[in-house]
């Protein structure tokens, strides 16, 4: 009983291994490149995901200057009108419109590009919230903006 090659494609006649000095088959030289591939793919993903957190951080060293200075955060005034009709100015109430046009003339002063900010009730007439606006106007404030609460959506939409 012999353990060569003879049937894979020796030699005929089936002369002993290697050791005798027999047939030598070629060795076996594919490379399997599914997991080359699979490695691969994974740095590709890491390197398009991690590139641009890269880009983002540059260290610079910026130079100083008093004319960088940052800006300040817009100002605003809000004005709110309830049902009743009561003025009320950063939530504090307002005792009349002689009041209220004094302080929009200290706010405009203050800052000519503060805005204000309106609040009125559901059920304050157009008249009354356009004569509000008259009043700040002529106090130098320009930058209106009028506040409301988004709707409800109805369940499904």
């Amino acid at each position: 009983m012999a353990f060569g090659r003879s049937g894979l494609g020796g030699q005929a006649g089936g002369s002993g291994g290697r050791a005798m000095g027999g047939g030598a088959q070629r060795p076996l030289s594919e490379i399997n490149v599914t997991p080359l591939v699979d490695v691969m793919l994974v740095l590709l993903v890491i390197f398009i995901i991690a590139a641009p957190l890269m880009a983002s951080a540059l260290k610079l060293e910026l130079p100083r200057s008093n004319a960088a200075q940052p800006l300040d955060a817009p100002h605003f005034l809000s004005l709110g009108v309830d049902a009743q009709g009561q003025l009320f100015v950063d939530g504090q109430a307002v005792a009349d419109e002689a009041a209220l046009a004094e302080r929009l003339r200290a706010a405009a002063a203050k800052d000519a590009d503060t805005e204000l900010q309106l609040r009125a009730d559901r059920s304050v007439p157009y008249g009354r919230v356009v004569d509000l606006m008259g009043l700040a106007h002529e106090a130098g404030l320009t930058r209106i903006g009028f506040v409301a609460e988004a709707q409800a959506k109805a369940p499904g939409s």
